[in-house]
């Protein structure tokens, strides 16, 4: 049982800590041990490491950490794409090597081997277009076609020139400090990637649960053919109920498929994460918004409202300096100024007009044949001298 048990908590605890990193600033976990977690797995741990580093070893401890620090976080660099295929290809062997074996089974064919290696192709594919394609790189020569495609909405995009490039600045594009370029219709940085994810790209995303799908089928099969829960009631006697096969169904599996088990867990926390990250971008795809864009809407509509509650809050005081400033009046009556509007309410509503979004089929058609990839999308000519 103590195995078991183990098992648990590891899962539960890998649980909370990836939860932490990769979510732990949502709105939904602000003010809980989760986003404060969070903080310590981005910032904290560090800045202890680094003080550490500078109390050992001094300032020239600390200048090397900080070397490495600027050439992993803010240059490109091949460091997580490395460790991305590394993960991906020792993944990929383990299950060869544990459940290969048992394909196929009672529930998978053997047709599922060869699924499996097409799903792994399939996601390499994708990763390698998505590291290694344009992202859609704004050029003098491409600059005013951009313009063209992404018209200014004058709220969260104006008109205006990139510092860096100097080149005008089309709308829903950024300067990447890391890639040192504008990439049009900006989503973000990706290090996973080494690559911007922008206007050209952004249909190679990708999402994969086969594998934690697949194996959970491997150990259900298994249990189904060795007949484990029959010889359980039938031989020792264990109820044949959820609460009494579990611990024995699992001691069973853990002496056996100990390997299997591992990479479910694994993948299946991978593959929660990952079908969040779906979701969002695929929202984010039908609303034809981009990632850049959710904060600087954030942003806008957060400046606002408190421009707005200022304004109801000026138009309130001014009110109840001219009541005071009136004739004398009959004091007012009690419960009516408990149960009275506050003027904060009365604050005009901010609406979030995205003028990019045209509905759900145009939004995902620009997703998937983005403007500069369509014929209409051509360099203007240069008059000859």
């Amino acid at each position: 049982m103590e195995v078991q048990w183990a098992l648990v908590c590891h899962g539960l605890v890998t649980l909370l800590v990836l939860v932490s990193f990769f979510c732990g600033q949502w709105p939904i976990f602000q003010g809980t041990f989760v986003e404060k977690l969070h903080y310590f797995l981005t910032f904290g741990a560090y800045d202890y490491f680094l003080r550490f580093v500078g109390w050992v070893c001094g300032d020239r401890g600390t200048n090397v950490v900080l070397s490495v620090e600027y050439y992993c976080c803010y240059r490109p660099n091949p460091i997580l794409q490395v460790t991305y295929l590394a993960i991906l290809g020792a993944t990929f062997y383990f299950i060869v090597d544990s459940s290969f074996a048992y394909i196929p089974n009672y529930y998978l064919g053997e047709i599922h081997k060869y699924i499996s290696i097409l799903a792994v192709g399939v996601g390499l594919v994708l990763f390698v277009l998505t590291s290694f394609s344009d992202p859609g790189t704004v050029k003098a020569e491409n600059v005013s076609q951009y313009i063209s495609a992404y018209p200014y909405d004058n709220i969260i995009y104006l008109e205006k020139e990139c510092p860096t490039c100097k080149i005008p600045k089309p709308a829903r594009s950024k300067h990447c400090n890391i890639c040192d370029r504008c990439v049009a219709r900006f989503d973000h940085h990706c290090g996973w990637m080494n690559n911007c994810i922008g206007e050209r790209n952004t249909r190679h995303f990708l999402l994969c649960v086969y594998g934690a799908v697949a194996i959970s089928l491997i150990l259900a099969s298994r249990l189904k053919e060795m007949k484990v829960v029959h010889f359980l009631t039938a031989y020792y006697g264990v109820e044949n109920s959820f609460i009494g096969l579990a611990p024995h169904v699992s001691q069973w599996l853990l002496t056996f498929y100990n390997m299997q088990i591992l990479l479910m867990v694994f993948l299946g926390v991978v593959s929660l994460l990952m079908a969040a990250f779906f979701g969002y971008h695929t929202k984010l795809s039908l609303s034809n918004t981009t990632t850049n864009e959710t904060f600087k809407w954030q942003d806008y509509l957060s400046l606002q409202r408190k421009i707005n509650e200022a304004k109801a809050s000026t138009a309130a005081l001014k009110a109840s300096i001219s009541e005071l400033s009136a004739e004398s009046r009959p004091p007012p009556n009690k419960w009516r100024s408990f149960f009275r509007r506050s003027p904060l309410e009365d604050a005009e509503k901010v609406v979030k007009k995205n003028i990019y979004d045209k509905g759900i089929l145009h939004n995902l058609c620009e997703v998937v044949f983005p403007p500069s990839t369509r014929p209409s999308f051509l360099p203007a000519k240069t008059k000859s001298s």
